[in-house]
């Protein structure tokens, strides 16, 4: 099993870096973990519509060039389906169980993603309701990740 997230633009927080690499730590025990970091387009902070697409263009022109063909790919998207732990654990499972060995998941920039990648992906996957930054959404798309595969493996991680 071979996971790869690719993400728009780098961590620059250290909390969130010492998180990140201690559950991609944490993961090397069920699967292999590459994480990919696309260029962020730099954008002024108020942008009109046609300016806002076209730099998620732009990052998805990054994005799109880092996937590796044949890989599952699921685009976090927030309005796309949302799962609590356990479904998510059941969909990760299946999956793997239906011959998909690599799994590669999207996280846009501050805007999100363009429609070049959430309309070719095979799920567009939802966290929550609630907006974090974009930086944050790894973190808790890695700690997602690792739950399940405690859930799938019958341990004690998730209550």
């Amino acid at each position: 099993m071979n996971i790869t997230i690719i993400a728009v633009g780098k961590i620059k927080e250290k909390y969130l870096r010492d998180g990140i690499q201690e559950y991609a730590k944490r993961l090397s025990r069920f699967c292999g973990l590459q994480m990919i970091e696309a260029e962020d387009e730099q954008a002024a902070v108020s942008l009109s519509p046609a300016q806002e697409e076209q730099v998620k263009k732009k990052e998805a022109d990054r994005i799109l060039k880092k996937l590796k063909e044949g890989s599952f790919v699921v685009a976090l998207d927030v309005k796309g389906v949302k799962l609590d732990s356990e479904a998510f654990a059941a969909r990760l499972q299946g999956y793997f169980v239906s011959g998909i060995s690599h799994i590669t998941f999207i996280i846009g920039g501050s805007l999100g993603l363009h429609d070049s990648v959430t309309g070719n992906a095979s799920l567009r996957l939802s966290v929550s309701d609630m907006t974090f930054p974009h930086q944050l959404a790894r973190l808790i798309l890695l700690e997602q990740i690792y739950r399940a595969f405690k859930i799938n493996n019958g341990e004690t991680y998730h209550k």
